[in-house]
């Protein structure tokens, strides 16, 4: 099965807790605080192994979750740091986040690597916190949650040439007969359910990777038949080859067939008509091809070079492969990401909302009337807190009134005695 595009969980590892520890040694006096440092989680990191060709396996495995931290010894010795998880994705594969729609990666070439989800840094052992005014301290933290993110994985094809056109236009038979893939092939529409890659070789050692994709009709980019599944996969292309039926077999008018492609392509992505285009004149063998021909290159107002052949009698592929290795040789690779005056204040109204919502707490009301803190930087100091401890707790509440919490809630209304929940915990608001 050929999957594309999938939705997984991802998180890496949190941090190891720092520890709690004194030294006791004989003829050691006042030997201090020796709790050590927690080590740091793993990451989440893709590599690109070009063994892989599709998104199969992630099918099965939709979660991954880095292992965390050693927690912190005694005698100040630090936890050992966990080792980053390695997943292995095909090259070719985009990964966004699925709440935001950033691209995080955009992995290629063999051996690329990304992290995906970085872990959480270890908690501080006692150690960090003595001072001269406290010189045994009983505070340490917890280790860092690690970062966790839904993300939409999905896989565009690296092929140099796509073949595009109707359904049964030929384009499966094209492929086969100039490489050594082996596409289905039969006399119905949609034969080709999955993007075919094959290694084409000119006569001159020029060679090329060409990719047979699913046959598009009218309305596919906006889902209809197969083509908004593998739109996609033309993104990477740099020449595009439009394979037409110019014998009428189906009884469409061939130049009717080009304009509905192309309008497919450019409503699908507009970036999509900037690249070069080559019309493969298929099935010239049949009766009536010629004049359909004729009058087709009559009817084209655009510069593009018409090449007829057959590739049931193999009349006319030479000159084909040589015009595309040629094309080929003088375009540039086009990126996915292009930047543009519009572009980039996309780009300034996200980072805008990211430094909004970065905001050190929120306050909400349940129905019940308790108020409710909420905000990555607060929960992050409660998951860091270790509540076992009263000094830890004390370093805690000296927190959040420097962050102001105390204030927001007087503002928002709230009185002696009043329940205020973060995250699983409630605790009074006491004035």
């Amino acid at each position: 099965m050929f999957v594309d595009q999938v939705k997984v969980y991802v998180k890496g590892g949190d941090g190891g807790n720092g520890m709690v520890a004194y030294r006791r040694e004989k003829f050691v006096p006042k030997g201090g605080p020796a709790g050590g440092d927690g080590g740091d989680g793993a990451n989440v990191v893709f590599e690109v192994d070009e063994g892989l060709r599709t998104l199969m396996d992630f099918r099965y495995q939709r979660h991954f979750k880095a292992p965390r931290g050693e927690h912190g010894r005694p005698k100040s010795q630090h936890g050992r740091n966990a080792k980053d998880m390695i997943v292995k994705v095909p090259p070719g594969t985009v990964v966004k986040d699925d709440d935001t729609g950033e691209v995080i990666a955009d992995l290629v070439r063999h051996g690329e690597r990304a992290v995906i989800a970085k872990g959480g840094r270890g908690g501080r052992g006692n150690t960090r916190f003595a001072t001269p005014r406290n010189p045994a301290p009983e505070i340490a933290e917890n280790g860092e949650p690690g970062q966790e993110r839904y993300i939409v994985m999905e896989l565009k094809v690296l092929a140099d040439v796509g073949l595009v056109g109707f359904p049964s236009v030929g384009k499966s038979t094209l492929l086969s007969i100039i490489s050594s893939a082996r596409p289905k092939i039969a006399e119905y529409h949609f034969t080709t359910i999955v993007p075919n890659l094959g290694v084409v070789e000119t006569e001159d050692g020029r060679s090329f990777v060409m990719a047979d994709l699913p046959g598009l009709i009218e309305g596919a980019h906006q889902g209809a038949g197969l083509g908004i599944q593998f739109l996609r996969h033309i993104e990477r292309t740099r020449v595009i080859v439009h394979v037409i039926d110019m014998g009428s077999v189906e009884g469409r008018d061939p130049y009717e067939d080009f304009l509905t492609i192309n309008n497919e392509l450019k409503e699908y992505n507009l970036r999509l008509t900037e690249r070069p285009m080559i019309i493969a004149a298929n099935k010239m063998d049949m009766p009536n091809a010629e004049e359909n021909l004729a009058k087709f290159k009559e009817q084209l107002q655009e510069d593009i070079p018409v090449f007829p052949i057959s590739a049931a009698t193999n009349e006319g592929i030479r000159e084909l492969l040589f015009a595309i290795a040629d094309t080929l040789e003088k375009t540039p690779e086009f990126p996915l990401n292009y930047e543009s005056e519009e572009d980039d204040e996309t780009i300034n109204r996200v980072v805008y909302k990211h430094e909004k919502a970065d905001v050190d707490f929120v306050i909400t009301r349940d129905p019940d009337g308790a108020f409710v803190l909420s905000g990555e930087r607060i929960e992050k100091l409660f998951k860091m807190t270790d509540f076992t401890r009263d000094e830890s707790v004390r370093r805690f509440s000296r927190q959040m009134r420097g962050m102001g919490v105390d204030e927001a809630l007087r503002e928002r209304g709230a009185k002696d005695g009043d329940i205020v929940r973060l995250l699983e915990f409630e605790f009074e608001f006491i004035e």
